[in-house]
């Protein structure tokens, strides 16, 4: 089942419940369905876009809360344990602690905009005790702006596409393609000189 069918389905349900899972940790596609239902609403007008928004937001902020909590109360076990199985290896632990350690709010508020840090930037500030309200202010704005930049960018595309096509997933699929491909390319290239410099800072296995 595809994230086009559930958006089309389930509406802001499925908007909220991936990018929350995403936040809190789990690896589903919470970027792409917000990106799916924005160019989904500016292609039909069936949903809105305000809402969209909303939910994203909302999910981002309270996933992220979640991740925290759990990275708080023993997270680095969690994440040598259960990191294999959810795709946290160590090339991306050591990538995400080195950020975190040399930039601490900054990683969770930029954080929201890079693949792998997106999923676990709010779990390891819990794992490395960040202060609640530094983290509060770094999360809620962070996962605000996100939703808002991506929300626009694929409402006004999903309208500028309207006229080109006659199908929804024609719409959907050519907005998705180009924004998720793109970032990919871009944090591809910059994931692996940050897992240079973290590997410096962590050499070898992590204990």
């Amino acid at each position: 089942m595809s994230v086009a069918h559930l958006i089309d389905t389930y509406g802001y349900w499925a908007v909220f419940l991936f990018v929350g899972a995403e936040s809190l940790g789990i690896p589903l596609p919470g970027e792409t369905a917000l990106i799916v239902a924005g160019a989904y609403a500016g292609h039909t007008h069936r949903l809105s876009p305000w809402l969209i928004f909303a939910v994203a937001a909302a999910g981002a902020i309270l996933g992220d809360t979640l991740g925290f909590w759990i990275g708080s109360t023993g997270g680095y076990r969690l994440a040598r344990t259960l990191g294999p199985r959810i795709r946290l290896d160590e090339r991306k632990l050591k990538v995400a602690m080195y950020l975190y350690a040399a930039h601490g709010a900054k990683v969770v508020f930029f954080g929201r905009f890079v693949s792998v840090l997106r999923t676990y930037a709010a779990f390891l500030a819990g794992v490395g005790r960040m202060r609640w309200p530094r983290f509060l202010i770094a999360n809620a704005s962070g996962g605000i702006l996100w939703a808002g930049l991506f929300t626009a960018a694929a409402y006004l595309g999903g309208n500028t596409l309207t006229h080109l096509s006659t199908t929804i997933d024609v719409a959907l699929v050519g907005v998705a393609v180009l924004a998720v491909g793109g970032t990919v390319f871009v944090i591809g290239r910059q994931t692996d000189k940050l897992a240079l410099r973290a590997e410096a800072v962590f050499p070898g296995p992590l204990t």
